[in-house]
């Protein structure tokens, strides 16, 4: 081997070992400090609690009615599941006394009224046949109250978007309610005027419900919400006022038949007034089979129309 390789192959050992050497002291040192810190930081992300959103509390409002010197106060009210207008059972005690409190109040006082306002959120699903959940709300407290003594004439019920409301965890809201006390004066002929024009609009554009047996909802449009309303309304006033619910079936099939058709249609239609706060006291179901038709039996668009249950007012002097 000459000198001049020897000297290369010494150089190229020289460069070979200090590479090593280099790595085991500096590099792997680095390597090792990486995965310590890589390691620490999985185990740092490990410790580290996720925090869970905060929920709003629940809104809480009591009962509460002022007039005047006269004032009531219970910590409950009345309370309902989201999307719901039923009451809650069952009614806590400082409330029903609230409400026999209430009785007595009004008794002594004949020219007092009582406004229950419903509340109710965008979020919820209206499944009353109201025009809004909220006053489907106020009318179930409405009737709670009127079996408690309270007359149903003095009572008016109304509903309002209130968003600020926040249901427990369980989806129970409450109290979503509000209520006020006036006075009407002895010589004020207003609400006898405004339940006159009401019962004239109820008589000139009766509910009319077109659906079959067996169904077990309707969907009401808004304009059908509102006579719903109306209805309702109408019957709370005039203590011999009632609603006659009509079943009419078109021709097909047997006319005996039909008639029990007709029946069905209209029981089914009670019950779900029923369902949604009208006294059923207040509720007479009949029908009239096929003997009544309102258009051509002969086309099937005819027959749709025919097939169809009506809510008229029905007095007594």
């Amino acid at each position: 081997m000459s000198k001049k390789t020897s000297y290369l192959l010494g150089i190229l050992f020289t460069i070979i070992i200090g590479t090593i050497l280099y790595w085991w002291l500096c590099c792997r040192d680095c390597t090792d400090c990486e995965n310590k810190n890589l390691k620490d930081k999985k185990n740092d992300e490990k410790n580290i609690v996720k925090e869970k959103p905060k929920m709003k509390e629940a809104t809480l409002n009591p009962f509460t009615i002022k007039d005047g010197s006269f004032a009531l106060n219970a910590e409950n009210n009345f309370n309902f599941k989201g999307s719901d207008y039923h009451l809650m059972q069952p009614i806590p005690a400082n409330l029903q006394k609230a409400v026999a409190d209430l009785q007595t109040y009004v008794k002594d006082n004949p020219s007092k009224r009582i406004k229950i306002i419903g509340h109710y959120t965008a979020a919820e699903k209206n499944n009353s046949a109201y025009p809004n959940l909220g006053l489907a709300r106020a009318n179930a407290i409405k009737n709670y109250m009127v079996s408690q003594g309270v007359p149903s004439k003095i009572i008016d019920t109304y509903g309002t978007l209130k968003d600020d409301l926040t249901p427990d965890a369980n989806n129970v809201f409450f109290g979503p309610i509000d209520y006020e006390i006036k006075t009407i004066a002895e010589d004020d002929t207003s609400e006898a005027d405004a339940l006159k024009a009401l019962r004239d609009k109820i008589v000139a554009n009766p509910l009319v419900l077109n659906f079959k047996t067996g169904q077990t909802s309707i969907a009401l449009t808004a304009e059908q919400r509102q006579k719903v309303a109306d209805i309702s309304k109408y019957l709370d006033k005039v203590n011999t006022a009632s609603c006659l619910v009509t079943g009419h079936t078109d021709n097909t099939g047997n006319a005996t038949k039909n008639i029990e058709y007709g029946q069905k249609r209209a029981d089914f239609a009670k019950q779900y007034l029923i369902d949604n706060e009208i006294p059923a006291s207040k509720i007479t179901a009949i029908s009239k089979g096929q003997t009544e038709p309102i258009a051509d039996n002969t086309t099937e668009e005819g027959k749709a129309k025919n097939r169809r249950t009506v809510v008229t007012l029905n007095e007594t002097n």
